[in-house]
């Protein structure tokens, strides 16, 4: 989150006298450019699943940072649409108990869904999603309904086809070292078709992307926070709450004195890296809660009648930056 210098002399009541500062005309294009140079202006928006999957691949990724690829395999990122299987069966949810019972959703069946009705889920679950046509929308959601109708029907071979489908949509490299790696887009430009952006500029082994460039954001919590958000996403015509976790390291966390980062946490203190988990893992959780537990036995008398009685007293203490579970 950007504070300018002018903006902590105010608060702290302090007097703020406007000085000239000299500013480099060249300061945001050494981070990147225009909108017209993203990937999804450079390419056009995808038509088909097979087209979005492409347009993000970053499988050239996996030569030169396989340990990175490998830890990144194992996070929830890696399956951000497909989950366990639970959370692509969300989308019909989302659909049937949502979009159908909306009277101005515009969706009376599947055949009417559109990019705009996914995203509730996908601004999160898949934000490139907003860089294809309403088609791939269609596409997605008949491949959901044809994933859970197969395994239904015992069909495995389709269960099995439609299942990776689901899992090569997800959350990955360049989506997180592109796509979202620029938040203040008008302050830095817009993050740019063959680049990476991370800690280094210069050369970049890689045909597809030569470039790398420093993201003002990267090991910053913002990052994280475009998905795991501050609450309600107004922004959509029809708000949702989800992704909470930002806003509660916002307001209960670095409101209290909190210093550490989403990434210092969940990559470096847990040693997982870029397999970033959340309170689920065991290690996630022993680092983010702390239980006490008392356990005795007593005899509990109701008139004449004696029972045997366990009692157990636990007490479980939040130590994370945030509310847990998010959402």
């Amino acid at each position: 989150m950007k504070i300018t210098r002018t903006l902590m002399l105010a608060a702290l009541g302090l007097a703020v006298v406007a000085l000239p500062v000299a500013v480099s005309p060249g300061f945001a294009g050494e981070v990147g450019i225009g909108r017209d140079g993203t990937i999804a202006a450079q390419r056009g928006k995808a038509t088909t699943i097979a087209e979005l999957v492409a347009m993000y691949d970053s499988s050239s990724c996996e030569e030169c940072h396989t340990e990175v690829h490998e830890e990144w395999m194992k996070s929830a990122h890696a399956r951000s649409i497909y989950g366990t299987g639970r959370t692509a069966a969300t989308f019909r949810t989302t659909i049937i108990n949502g979009c159908q019972e909306w009277p101005y959703s515009g969706v009376k069946g599947f055949e009417d869904v559109k990019v705009e009705h996914l995203q509730g889920c996908t601004k999160c679950h898949l934000p490139q999603l907003a860089d294809a046509t309403d088609e791939v929308a269609q596409e997605l959601m008949n491949t959901i309904l044809a994933f859970m109708d197969s395994y239904r029907q015992g069909d495995m071979e389709t269960f099995e086809q439609k299942q990776q489908v689901l899992q090569s949509l997800n959350i990955n490299c360049l989506v997180c070292h592109n796509r979202m790696a620029i938040t203040h887009k008008w302050t830095d430009g817009y993050p740019q078709d063959g680049v990476v952006y991370g800690a280094a500029e210069g050369e970049h082994d890689d045909e597809k992307f030569p470039k790398m460039a420093v993201s003002p954001i990267m090991s910053e919590s913002i990052l994280c926070g475009q998905c795991h958000g501050l609450g309600p996403n107004l922004e959509l015509d029809n708000p949702t709450q989800c992704a909470t976790a930002y806003g509660s390291y916002l307001w209960a966390y670095t409101a209290e004195g909190g210093r550490e980062t989403c990434q210092e946490c969940h990559m470096k203190k847990s040693g997982l890296g870029h397999n970033m988990q959340s309170y689920r893992d065991p290690g996630m959780a022993e680092a983010a809660l702390d239980f006490d537990v008392e356990a005795y036995g007593m005899h509990w008398r109701d008139g004449s009648l004696v029972t045997p009685t366990a009692v157990v007293k636990v007490a479980m203490t939040n130590k994370s930056g945030h509310s847990i579970p998010d959402g």
